[in-house]
């Protein structure tokens, strides 16, 4: 980890259009540092655009520069934060020789990938354009997952709210989790989303535009632990097994059984994270019946297994709860055993 500074220059990328979100959730993140420390540790962070006029957002939002780009490059940037336009590609690249590291939040990375910042890397962006910088850019290894990679000291992070994920990320760098987690706590995310976890979540599917196969979804969400057998599913949906496998076809590009299997696996994901409980148990509450069946579901969709996969991404909110609790039963275990040798020998007296 980096030597502490006193302030870190932080440079946001400002234009027309540019998502309001994607300029003001970092700072909100970056601003707790100091808060949290008390001190003058932290980040100094601005905005730059082609001129000093103010910016009109995405949102109808007016935000007035701090620096011009031509400001901006004389000085000596720590990070360069850049959202998505390719209108201040030849920017970018001049501001990304300034800087000691260069992040791009939600559709940003398509102006890095412009400005040749990511050829030979891995990157991600937002799922819905993935494709695209996959297709213009052949050089890039583009990942539509994860929430953020990160590749040497260019980062790439996937959806506008995925800003917030990356720059607890750059706080976690740069002085560590314990402080990182604290600052997440001061803005209720109760989850410091891991990099490698995917910026996709079952519930959060396209919705079907059929009410009966969108009522059904719900219904799956809500009973993963039960059986959900494409019969079961037909007869709950009032249709025919083929005519139901036909509709999640057209409406959700899967069957049915797939799609009960990746809400199980999404649930799964959760619970390991976030809990203690035995592969048996996470098994039976998320509907595999087997532990088995649980590791060939993950191996299928995750190219993992639930072992794996919990070392990786528990949460340490949930790793210090289990450390809790067995210190509560320990103390309530030697509190019991004190107890019984009173009693005993509170019994023996009487005697």
């Amino acid at each position: 980890m980096p030597a502490p500074a006193a302030q870190r220059l932080i440079v946001i990328v400002l234009f027309e259009g540019v998502d309001l979100l994607d300029v003001t959730g970092p700072p909100e993140v970056f601003s707790l540092v100091r808060r949290e420390t008390g001190d003058a540790t932290g980040y100094r962070v601005v905005l730059a655009a082609e001129t000093a006029e103010p910016v009109t957002t995405a949102a109808g939002v007016r935000i007035l520069p701090d620096l011009t780009f031509d400001e901006a490059a004389r000085s000596r940037i720590d990070t360069l934060l850049v959202p998505g336009s390719v209108e201040v590609v030849d920017r970018v690249r001049t501001l990304a020789t300034r800087s000691r590291r260069v992040a791009s939040v939600c559709v940003g990375a398509h102006l890095l990938a412009a400005a040749g910042l990511l050829d030979g890397r891995r990157a991600t962006t937002h799922w819905s354009t993935a494709g695209q910088l996959a297709e213009e850019h052949p050089e890039i290894e583009v990942d539509p997952d994860p929430i953020f990679i990160r590749e040497g000291e260019v980062w790439t992070g996937a959806g506008i709210s995925a800003c917030l994920d990356l720059s607890l990320a750059l706080v976690a760098e740069d002085f560590g989790e314990e402080l990182a987690l604290r600052v997440a706590r001061q803005l209720v995310m109760y989850l410091k989303r891991p990099s490698g976890q995917s910026q996709f979540s079952v519930p959060l599917e396209p919705v079907s535009t059929t009410r009966r196969i969108e009522e059904l979804r719900h219904h799956i969400l809500r009973n993963l632990a039960g059986p959900l057998t494409v019969p079961d599913l037909a007869a709950h949906a009032h249709v025919g097994e083929r005519q139901l496998t036909r509709i999640f076809k057209t409406e959700l590009g899967t069957t049915p059984s797939a799609y009960v299997e990746s809400a199980r696996v999404e649930l799964a994901r959760h619970r390991l994270e976030s809990t203690d409980a035995t592969l048996d148990r996470i098994a039976t509450v998320c509907g595999f019946g087997t532990v088995d069946t649980l590791v060939r579901a993950f191996r299928r969709r995750l190219g993992t297994t639930p072992t794996d996969y919990r070392q990786r991404f528990r949460t340490r909110a949930a790793t210090a709860a289990t450390a809790a609790t067995a210190a509560t039963a320990a103390t309530t275990a030697t509190g019991t055993a004190t107890a019984a040798a009173t009693a005993t020998t509170v019994r023996a007296a009487g005697r």
